[in-house]
C-alpha cells in the first residue's frame, strides 16, 4: 500500500519536481509570525477573565486590547486584522462587559451571511455558559423559527442578524422591538470590506435608519466594525456609519509559515499564446493533494466553475476516498446543505471543498492546509483573504494562484510586486446614489414621519420629500411627512442586487417530488438560466426546460451530458447627458448619465475536458435596461482611413484588454465595471470605448476612470506589449479580433489616449450639462 505524503513533502517535491517546477512563476514565502499578547484588563469583570482562562485564553493579543479599552470609553472603532487573529473578541469582550455591569443593556450584531452569524452565535455562547451567567444571544434571521421571535424581541441582550433581515425585518416593525432600541448600546458590523458598490451604499442607508430609529428611542450606540485589510477602511466606516471612528490595526496574532505560489499552465499554441485550461491545472494538483488526505479549498470565480471542478475531482477521486469527502459550496444552496458542509470540514470528514467567494468570509471551517486559487479572485483583498483559509491557526501552509489566460490574470502573475507590495484595494460606496436613498427615504417614511429640517443623507432631504408627496407615496400633514400606502416598501428592496428580484429554480426531475433547489438573480439568469442552459448543483448536471421569466421560476430537469453552455450578451449603449468633457488632439474624454441595455442573444456548448464548441442556440429573453454613469474616450475622424473592419476590430482588442486592467486600477470587483466599444457612438457620431458602472445610478467607479484615463491606457499598452503572441491572442486582445494587423491596430488606438497628457486636470475640465 503507497504511503501517504504530508504537506512538507509535498512542498519539498513541488520545488524539485520538473514538471512543476518550470510553471511556477513566483515562490513567495511568509515567515511566520509570533504573537504578541498583553495582560487581560483590570477593568474586566472576573468571571469574563474566568471563561477566557477555562478557554485557554489567558493575554489578549494587542489589537483585542487596545479595542477592548476603546469601546470602553465610549467611541466607536474599526478593527483592520488579517482572517483568523481573534476579531471576534474585539466585540465579544465589551459587550458581554457592558451587559455584566447592567442587565438591561443590549447589543446588535450584524453579519453579511447568515453562516457567518450562526458561525458567530456559537462562538458568544461558547463564552456565555463558561461565564454560567444569564445572557441571552440569539441569531434572528429568515431561519428563526416563529415561536422564538417573540422571546428574541424581548428578551435578546445580543441579537444576530443580517443586513437583510435589519432592512425588511426589525426596522419596520421597531415598535415589537422597544427593548431592544431603548437600550441599545452596541451595534457590531462584521466583515466591514464585503459592504462596498450598491451592497455597501444600500447598507449606510439602512444604518441611516437605524440610528433615526434609535435617536427616537433615547439610544445613542457605539458602533464596533471588523475588517480584512482594505485600504481605506478608516473612511469606509466612517461613510457607512455616519459616525468618528478610532482605527485599531496594532494586530498581535500569530501566523504560520505560508508558501505563495503563482502557477502559469504551460502553453499549448505558441502563436496565440494559449495556456492549458487553469481548471484542468486545478485538477491535476488537487487530485494530487486530495489522495494524500490534505485538507484542501478550492475557490473558482463562478458558479459554473465550481460545479465543474467539482465534477472532475469527484470523478478523480471516489476510487481511494468517496465522492462524499469532496464538497462543493456557494451561494444558491440551501441553508441546511451549506450548514453540513461546514460542519464535515470542521471534523476532517470532508477532505476538499470547491467554493466561489461563498466562503471567503470568517465562517470556521477549521484548520485547512491548502488554498488553491482557479485564476485571480478580482481584487488584492479577495485573494488574501481566501489565502487566509490555508493554516488558518498554527502550521505551514500552502497557498497556490493558478493563472487563466485572461488579460487580467496575466497581469498580475507576470507583475508579482504589483500583488504583493501594493496596498488592497479601496472600497468605494455612494449612499447619496438619488435611487438608492429615495428607495431608504420610502422605508424610512414608513417606519417614522419625516419632519421639516430632518437630514437624510447629504442631499436636499425636503426636495426629495416633496417629490415623493408629488408622487402619492408619501403625504404632507403640517411639518410632518407621512407614508400614505398600504403596502410596506422595504419588502420589494434588494439590498444586494441592482436587479429586485430573482429567479427560483425548481428542480422536476421526480414530478412526484418537485422541489426547490436554488435561486438566482435576474442579471444572471439571462447568461446561466436560459432554456437548454446546463445549470449544475453539487456536481450534478441539470438542463433549464423552462425559464418563466414573468413567474421568475426556471424549471430544470437533472440530464447526464458532458457539456456546459455559456451564453453571449450584447450591450447597446446611450449617453443620456454629459456632465465633463475635456478635448485634444485627435480624441476626447467624457463623462456622464448613460442608458445600457443589455441582451442575451445565444449559447454555446462547451465540452468538458477540450472545452471547444461543439453546439449553439438561440436565446429568446427581454432585454434588460439600466441607467448609470460612464466614462468614455473618442477618437477623431482621421482613424476612419483604417477602414471599417480593422477600425472595429482594433476598438474591440482595446476594450477587451481594458475590460481586464480598468477594475486593477479603480481597485474594484471587475464586474462593478463593464468596457464597450463603438465605432459609431449615438451621441459624437466617433468611434468611442464606454467605461460604465453596472449599477443604477452609478457608484464612482467610472469617474474615476475618467479622472485617471491614461494611467489605466499606458498600463494595458504595456500588458499587450508584453504578450509573447504574434498577432494577438486571448490573453492580451481576445480570440474575436485576431488578424495580422489586430495587435498593431489596438495598440495605435491605445497609444492616442496614452498621449492625453498627464491626469485630466480638474481646471480645464469644462461642464455641459445640458441633455
Amino acid at each position: 500500500m503507497k504511503l501517504k505524503k504530508n504537506l512538507q513533502e509535498i512542498i519539498s517535491e513541488l520545488k524539485t519536481n520538473e514538471q512543476f517546477k518550470e510553471n511556477i512563476v513566483t515562490w513567495e514565502t511568509i515567515e511566520e509570525k509570533p504573537a504578541q499578547t498583553v495582560s487581560m484588563p483590570e477593568s474586566l469583570h472576573p468571571i469574563l477573565s474566568q471563561a477566557l482562562n477555562s478557554k485557554g485564553i489567558k493575554e489578549l493579543y494587542t489589537h483585542q486590547s487596545t479595542a477592548y479599552k476603546t469601546v470602553m470609553t465610549g467611541r466607536s472603532i474599526v478593527a483592520v486584522t488579517p482572517t483568523a487573529s481573534g476579531k471576534t473578541l474585539c466585540y465579544n469582550l465589551p459587550v458581554l462587559q457592558t451587559i455584566l455591569q447592567n442587565p438591561n443593556a443590549r447589543a446588535l450584531y450584524m453579519f453579511p451571511t447568515k453562516a457567518l452569524a450562526q458561525d458567530q452565535k456559537s462562538e458568544i455562547n461558547e463564552i456565555i455558559q463558561a461565564s454560567g451567567v444569564d445572557i441571552n444571544s440569539y441569531t434572528y434571521d429568515g431561519d428563526t423559527p416563529a415561536a422564538i421571535r417573540q422571546r428574541v424581541r424581548k428578551a435578546g441582550h445580543v441579537v444576530i442578524t443580517n443586513p437583510d433581515m435589519l432592512h425588511s425585518a426589525i426596522l419596520p416593525h421597531h415598535t415589537k422591538w422597544v427593548s431592544l432600541f431603548e437600550n441599545l448600546k452596541f451595534v457590531v458590523i462584521d466583515e466591514l470590506h464585503t459592504y462596498r458598490g450598491v451592497f455597501g451604499s444600500h447598507v449606510a442607508n439602512v444604518i441611516r435608519r437605524l440610528k433615526r430609529i434609535c435617536r427616537y428611542y433615547g439610544s445613542n450606540p457605539v458602533f464596533i466594525c471588523t475588517s480584512a485589510t482594505i485600504a481605506n477602511p478608516l473612511e469606509l466606516a466612517e461613510t457607512l456609519t455616519e459616525e468618528k471612528m478610532c482605527l485599531i490595526d496594532n494586530n498581535g496574532a500569530p501566523s504560520g509559515k505560508k508558501h505563495f505560489l503563482f502557477y502559469n499552465p504551460p502553453i499549448v499554441n505558441k502563436p496565440l499564446n494559449i495556456r492549458r485550461s487553469a481548471t484542468l491545472e486545478v485538477r491535476k494538483i488537487a487530485g494530487e493533494l486530495l489522495k494524500n488526505k490534505i485538507q484542501t479549498i478550492v475557490f473558482a470565480r463562478s458558479r459554473v466553475r465550481v460545479e465543474i471542478i467539482l465534477t472532475y475531482l469527484q470523478e478523480l477521486v471516489k476510487n481511494q476516498l468517496g465522492a462524499k469527502s469532496i464538497m462543493g459550496y456557494r451561494g444558491g444552496y440551501l441553508p441546511t446543505e451549506r450548514r453540513k458542509i461546514e460542519r464535515g470540514l470542521r471534523s476532517g470528514d470532508i477532505y476538499g471543498v470547491v467554493s466561489t467567494n461563498a466562503l471567503e468570509l470568517g465562517v470556521d471551517i477549521g484548520q485547512l492546509q491548502v488554498c488553491i486559487m482557479t485564476g485571480y479572485p478580482g481584487t488584492i483583498s479577495s485573494a488574501w483573504q481566501q489565502a487566509g483559509r490555508a493554516g488558518r491557526r498554527h502550521g505551514e501552509a500552502l497557498v497556490i494562484m493558478v493563472a487563466s489566460s485572461s488579460p487580467l490574470d496575466q497581469y498580475i502573475i507576470q507583475n508579482p510586486g504589483y500583488f504583493f507590495s501594493k496596498s488592497p484595494e479601496t472600497a468605494r460606496i455612494n449612499p447619496d446614489n438619488l435611487i438608492i436613498l429615495i428607495d431608504h427615504m420610502k422605508c424610512a417614511a414608513y417606519e417614522l414621519p419625516f419632519k421639516k429640517e430632518e437630514k437624510f443623507g447629504s442631499v436636499d432631504t425636503e426636495e426629495l420629500l416633496e417629490y415623493l408627496t408629488e408622487e402619492r407615496i408619501l403625504y404632507r400633514n403640517g411639518d410632518k411627512w407621512y407614508w400614505m400606502n398600504d403596502s410596506f416598501p422595504a419588502h420589494n428592496i434588494s439590498l444586494r442586487s441592482a436587479s429586485q428580484e430573482n429567479i427560483v429554480i425548481v428542480d422536476q426531475s421526480d414530478i412526484a417530488n418537485v422541489k426547490v433547489i436554488g435561486e438566482m438573480d435576474r442579471f444572471s439568469a439571462m447568461t446561466l438560466l436560459h432554456d437548454e442552459a446546463i445549470y449544475l448543483h453539487q456536481g450534478r448536471q441539470y438542463q433549464v426546460e423552462k425559464l418563466d421569466w414573468d413567474e421568475k421560476k426556471a424549471f430544470v430537469r437533472e440530464v447526464d451530458v458532458d457539456y456546459f453552455t455559456d451564453a453571449n450578451l450584447a450591450v447597446q449603449l446611450k449617453v443620456l447627458e454629459v456632465d465633463q468633457l475635456t478635448s485634444q488632439t485627435q480624441a476626447e474624454i467624457g463623462f456622464g448619465d448613460v442608458s445600457v441595455r443589455a441582451m442575451a442573444t445565444i449559447f454555446k456548448k462547451i465540452k468538458f475536458e477540450t472545452h471547444e464548441n461543439i453546439g449553439s442556440g438561440p436565446i429568446h429573453l427581454p432585454e434588460e435596461e439600466l441607467h448609470t454613469n460612464a466614462a468614455w474616450i473618442s477618437l477623431d475622424q482621421s482613424f476612419a482611413e483604417m477602414g471599417q473592419d480593422r477600425l472595429e476590430q482594433g476598438l474591440t482588442g482595446a476594450a477587451h484588454a481594458l475590460n481586464h486592467i480598468a477594475p486593477l486600477f479603480v481597485m474594484a470587483d471587475p464586474q462593478d465595471i463593464h468596457v464597450v466599444p463603438q465605432v459609431k457612438a449615438d451621441h459624437n457620431e466617433k468611434p468611442t470605448i464606454f467605461f460604465y458602472d453596472r449599477y443604477p445610478g452609478g457608484i464612482g467607479l467610472s469617474e474615476k476612470i475618467y479622472q485617471g484615463m491614461p494611467e489605466v491606457f499606458e498600463e494595458t499598452k504595456k500588458m499587450i506589449e508584453h504578450c509573447q503572441c504574434e498577432s494577438g491572442c486571448p490573453s492580451c486582445i481576445g480570440a474575436e479580433t485576431i488578424n495580422e494587423q489586430s495587435k498593431k491596430d489596438a495598440i495605435k488606438i491605445i497609444n492616442v489616449f496614452v498621449k492625453f497628457s498627464g491626469s485630466v486636470d480638474k481646471g480645464s475640465v469644462k461642464s455641459v450639462l445640458e441633455k
